[in-house]
């Protein structure tokens, strides 16, 4: 057995927002993950060999794109682990939301489930190596909760007397918006409760819960509340959508997404950790 790791993410024609994806990545410890789960033999022997100092170990990974990002699509990656000997492929969807469609859809075209939850036009992908996938960001709410603190500290002025507004893409689909909504109550609780602050809670883009927040604000006299988006990197819905949403109502936003952040790095070596426990590796 040999494993190989596939972390996926959705892709932009923004080379920055490709850059903050491969920058968390580079970061995570991959070492740390191979000395505290046993993959094998073969890979404890390899450990022996690099503490010793005669070799090197590597686990070997690769980003892929679910689209946009020419040479670097899910195929590739598969390919290229594929020709590096893996056997044994472990999948990070990075993505935020297990009610994400594309999480839905590629676990489907690798595999890993008999059939999507809607209607895809992705096609199955050539893999011979056995699959296993893991949970976008919201399955560590902890974690992902930490994040959101940290950036909203960045424009608090009162924190007990503030509420926070998480805003997410969601879907229009019921089966995927319920899933949205289950990862953001579990998120949102985390938040008010390791921030201190009054309260948190979250809206959807799809549908639009966002307007309907904006409406009640103006008749607020609360503190402005805090909008944090619930996006990996910044892009068109940080930067013009959620604004555009919320024209008009008073609140503080600085349109920073979740990357970059230290923890993310370590959420891909928990999920790495928990998907070689989980198959007994």
């Amino acid at each position: 057995m040999k494993a190989g790791f596939l972390i996926i993410a959705h892709g932009s024609r923004d080379p920055g927002w490709v850059r903050l994806v491969d920058e968390a990545v580079r970061q995570v410890n991959w070492a740390a993950i191979t000395r505290n789960v046993r993959l094998s033999e073969a890979m404890a022997d390899a450990e022996r060999r690099e503490e010793a100092g005669n070799s090197s170990f590597e686990v070997p990974f690769e980003v892929s794109f679910l689209e946009i990002v020419e040479g670097r699509f899910i195929q590739d990656g598969i390919d290229r682990l594929e020709a590096q000997g893996v056997t044994d492929l472990f999948v990070i969807p990075f993505f935020v939301s297990s009610g994400s469609t594309h999480v839905d859809e590629i676990a489907y075209a690798l595999g890993a489930k008999e059939a999507p939850d809607a209607p895809t036009d992705l096609p199955p992908f050539r893999v011979d190596a056995n699959v296993h996938f893991g949970q976008p960001m919201d399955g560590d709410p902890d974690l992902l909760a930490n994040i959101i603190v940290d950036k909203a500290r960045a424009l608090s002025v009162h924190a007990e007397r503030e509420e926070i507004l998480i805003v997410a893409h969601g879907s229009d689909l019921p089966l995927f918006r319920a899933r949205w909504e289950e990862g953001l109550r579990r998120v949102a609780a985390y938040v008010a409760e390791r921030g201190g602050f009054a309260a948190a809670g979250y809206a959807l883009l799809l549908p639009d819960q966002v307007r309907e927040k904006a409406r009640l604000w103006k008749e607020s006299t609360a503190l402005a509340p805090i909008v944090m988006p619930l996006f990996l990197s910044p892009g068109y819905f940080t930067g013009h959508v959620i604004p555009e949403r919320l024209q008009g109502a008073a609140y503080r936003y600085d349109g920073n997404a979740l990357l970059p952040h230290p923890l993310i790095p370590r959420w891909i070596e928990r999920q790495a950790a928990a998907l070689l426990k989980l198959n007994n590796m």
